[in-house]
């Protein structure tokens, strides 16, 4: 079974960057499709970005576009989530996860990924 780990949250400033990692073992991911999501006090936990095995195809939520860069490098089983110009809202514990399913065309319904990572916290201050 792949299991995912993801790092590199922390705490920073409005308008500051952080850049996430997820790790997979277990097997290789890289002919999964691979996403995103997060998940903030009191909200249900909403997609923000997927990728597609190649890298070429990604897809992002209307609230991070712009901001936020998915990319993931298969020779190494990782992902990233580059996030910059963060805000307040977007505080929340992030979480990475892997569809077997889908190679080229990406999910943003969180059901349809078979594999997730525990999470990391994300605050970003005001």
């Amino acid at each position: 079974q792949v299991q995912l780990v993801e790092s590199g949250g922390g705490l920073v400033q409005a308008g500051g960057s952080l850049r996430l990692s997820c790790a997979a073992s277990g097997g290789t991911v890289s002919s999964y499709v691979m996403g995103w999501f997060r998940q903030a006090p009191g909200k249900e936990r909403e997609f923000v970005g997927a990728i597609s095995w190649s890298g070429v195809g990604t897809s992002y939520a209307d609230s991070v576009k712009g901001r936020f860069t998915i990319s993931r490098d298969n020779a190494k089983n990782t992902v990233y989530l580059q996030m910059n110009s963060l805000k307040p809202e977007d505080t929340a514990v992030y979480y990475c996860a892997a569809d077997r399913d889908r190679t080229v065309f990406v999910t943003r319904r969180r059901v349809e990924y078979d594999y997730w990572g525990q999470g990391t916290q994300v605050t970003v201050s005001s």
